[in-house]
């Protein structure tokens, strides 16, 4: 997978995120867990594009890291949509499908990384 498909894909993994977000409950519940997924899923792909901006490993690395947290964090906050049923699980299981393989490449992205340096 190359550089620009990994824009493209956390890209329209945020988009996907703002659908879903939109798509919540307007409960006190549904605002703040989605403001919460909103902000950790837009920040994957923008953060993505940060690191392939870095100016050295060390800083490609650090950077990566950040996107691994954000990844995570998206898919923790779907956990919770989920298991609070404030969304159905059967329409949320492609989106965190997403997130677990985006988890699993930046981490193998970042093992690589830190095995180069």
């Amino acid at each position: 997978m190359t550089e620009q498909d990994l824009r493209k894909r956390t890209k329209q993994f945020a988009l996907r995120v703002i659908k879903l977000v939109s798509a919540l409950p307007k409960s006190q519940t549904g605002k703040v867990v989605g403001n919460q997924l909103l902000r950790a899923g837009t920040s994957v792909g923008a953060n993505y594009r940060a690191a392939c901006r870095a100016r050295s490993q060390a800083d490609f690395i650090s950077k990566l890291g950040v996107v691994l947290e954000e990844a995570d964090e998206s898919l923790y906050w779907m956990e919770l949509i989920v298991e609070s049923n404030l969304f159905p699980e059967k329409r949320m299981d492609s989106i965190m499908q997403e997130a677990n393989e985006l988890v699993s490449i930046f981490s193998a992205s970042l093992k690589t990384a830190k095995r180069n340096k």
